[in-house]
Order: structure tokens, then sequence, then C-alpha cells
């Protein structure tokens, strides 16, 4: 189970690339301003970044400048005091500043990935046209094999190159997000008596996306360092790394009537600090969406579920899911839950996924609305050493 990946788009005029940004941003406006009028307040920030991001994939690097332009120019007009004028008080200029640093790091990034993706896709499409010609000529099999090799291999390292450079862009993007929130730290602490309600409010909400953009960012570095990270296998008690993310997770837990349920694991070989990293993803997860229940209850256990495969699962009685977004659960930045009911950055299960493939497993999860879930990974019997 993969996440989404954005279809790359066909290349556009030159008229339409830049009308497109026109027509994106003004949408933007327009229900960034019906909201308001519905007293849905600071809707116009997610617009005009959604407004900018779709012009950068779609229309490319200067279309998408525009965009920034004109929603920073709109975001000024009409939503940052005084209204009706580009002027910006003193006290606006840090949630003007804090929008405007937002939209042209959503700018870039997206003109950058959508660079990268179209190289990566025309690398493959160009693969797999050579692979299907060269199979029809059976007296060139052997000179077929070889270039397939070769290209696997520029493929291979293509994925390494464009997953470094994620690592790259995520860490690079630490630097400014710090600068951000501890020069807003500053401003709240020695300009909050000068500073009107409103104004210590817009402050309060720069420092806490500031604090969400830079989790975001430590979850992508976690999640792109398994990839690099070299497996370090050693034989490993299931049942005492599970009572290690029961630590880890107590204080979340804390208060809360919870009834643990647990069963007998086994002793496997694989990687230590990953297959930590998997139970405590897991069982932080039980914990969160059991939240809404006065009485919780968490079960975690294995069975045999083939004759090759040991199967973990961690079931719970919380919120549950649909079972037709079953396939979005692993996906990166995939949610089914809004983000004001549960917290979270939409990596963690695919954080588990990428480590249990590592170890020639597989990840599912199985649930209902309303009724709870319960999530599996396996693993080969022939791996490790199973001791029930």
């Amino acid at each position: 189970m993969q996440g989404w990946k954005p279809r790359l788009p066909t290349r556009l005029s030159r008229t339409h690339r830049y009308g497109l940004a026109v027509v994106s941003v003004s949408i933007a406006l327009g229900l960034a301003l019906l909201l308001e009028r519905w007293h849905f307040r600071d809707a116009g920030i997610p617009l005009f970044l959604f407004a900018i991001a779709v012009t950068a994939w779609y229309g490319g690097t200067r279309p998408a400048v525009l965009a920034l332009l004109l929603s920073c120019a709109s975001f000024d007009f009409y939503f940052v005091e005084p209204l009706h004028t580009l002027y910006i008080s003193l006290f606006a200029l840090p949630y003007f500043v804090a929008f405007a640093s937002f939209a042209a790091l959503v700018a870039w990034f997206s003109a950058v990935r959508r660079r990268v993706e179209g190289d990566l896709r025309q690398a493959r499409d160009h693969l797999e046209v050579e692979v299907a010609e060269r199979k029809r000529r059976e007296q060139e099999t052997r000179s077929l094999n070889e270039e397939l090799g070769k290209r696997t291999a520029e493929l291979e390292a293509s994925n390494k190159e464009l997953e470094a450079f994620a690592y790259s862009v995520s860490h690079d993007l630490r630097a400014p997000i710090r600068h951000i929130a501890g020069f807003t730290e500053l401003l709240q602490k020695n300009s909050a008596s000068v500073l009107s309600q409103k104004s210590q409010r817009y402050v309060t909400m720069i420092l806490e996306s500031a604090n969400r953009m830079g989790t975001l960012i430590d979850d992508l570095l976690a999640f792109s360092r398994i990839g690099r990270a070299e497996t370090h296998k050693t034989m490993v008690s299931l049942e005492q790394l599970v009572q290690e993310a029961l630590s880890e997770v107590r204080e979340e837990a804390h208060g809360r009537d919870i009834v643990w349920s647990l069963g007998g694991l086994p002793v496997w070989f694989g990687d230590r600090s990953m297959l930590r990293m998997v139970l405590v993803n897991l069982v932080s997860n039980a914990v969160k969406f059991t939240r809404t229940r006065p009485h919780a209850e968490i079960e975690i256990g294995s069975t045999d579920h083939t004759h090759d495969q040991l199967v973990v699962f961690i079931r719970d009685n919380g919120v549950g899911f649909d079972m037709k977004y079953a396939t979005k659960l692993f996906g990166v930045f995939q949610r089914l839950h809004a983000p004001e009911a549960f917290d979270g950055t939409g990596i963690g299960l695919a954080t588990v996924q990428r480590i249990i493939h590592r170890h020639g497993g597989r990840v599912w999860a199985e649930g209902e609305v309303d009724k709870g879930a319960t999530f599996y990974f396996s693993l080969p019997k022939s791996a490790g050493g199973v001791d029930l």
C-alpha cells in the first residue's frame, strides 16, 4: 500500500499558465471573503497557500511567483489591518511576514518537487519503453539484460538522489523555522503589553504554526533516515520492546482509564531501534484514537498467520475508520481524521510501513467507524528466531 502521488501535469501554454495563477488566486480570494462573511476567520491563509501550490505544480516557477505576489497583495489588502489598503501596521507586520514566508516556501518546494518528479517520471517512462522494445528482439536477450541492469541502477540512483534531496530540503528548512519560532517568542514576551488582544492572538497563531511546521520537518527527517540507515539485526525480544513502548506513551495515557491486554510475543531477529519505533508509533496511535472513550481497551499480541509469517497486532476500541480509505492509511501526509480532533503529521504509519518492508514483511489494518481498529504487521519466520 503506497502513498498517493500526484500525476505530473501536461505542459500548458504560457497564457494558460499565467492565467492559472490569476484564476486560482481570484478563486481563493473569493472563497476567503465568502467564508469570512460566514465568520470563518483566517480561512484565507490555507486557501492562498493552496492556490500557490496548484499554480506551482501546473504552471511552473514564474506563474508561481505571480501567484505569490497576487496572494500577498490580496492578503494585505483584505485581511491585514488596516483593511482595504496596502499599508501594513506595525502590529500586523509579523502576521503578514509569517504568511509571506510560508507562501514562498510552498511555492519553492512545489516547483522544485514538480521538476524533480518530472525528471524521475521521464526516466522511468524511458526505461519502460526500452524494455518493451528489447523484449521483442530475442536475438539481443543478453544485451537487453545488461541494459536493463544498467537502467535499473540508474533508476535506483535517481531514487536515492530524490530521497537525499528531500532530506536536504527538510534539514535546511529547520533553521528558518527555528528563527520564526524564536523571534515570535521574543515578540510575544517583550511586546505583550503594547499589542492589542487581536495582535497577541496573531502572534500566538504564528508561534503555533511554526512549532507544527518544526514537528512536521522532524518527522520528515526521521522518515527519510529510515530509508538511508543501515539495519543492524540482532535477536530482539518483541515483548520487551512493547514494554518500552508503553513506558514511552505513559505520559500521553496518564490519568486515563485504559485496560491493557498483552499476549505472548516472540524473540525475533531484526533491527531493535527500528522495530521499537514501529511499536511506539502503533501503540501511540491506539492511545490517541481511544482518547474519546471513557473506558479504553488496547490489546497487543501475536498470531501465526501463515506457516512462514509471524503476525503482530495492536487492537483498540477507539474511533476506528472506514475500510474504503484503508489504502490511504500508510501514505505520507495521509490522514483520515481532522487535525483539530486528533493531532499528528500523517507520517507515523508511513514510517511503520517502510520499516516493516525493510524487514521483509508487510503492514495492514482493519477497522470500522466508531468501533475500533486493528493494525497488523507481519515478519518472516525464516529471518528470525521465533520463540514464544
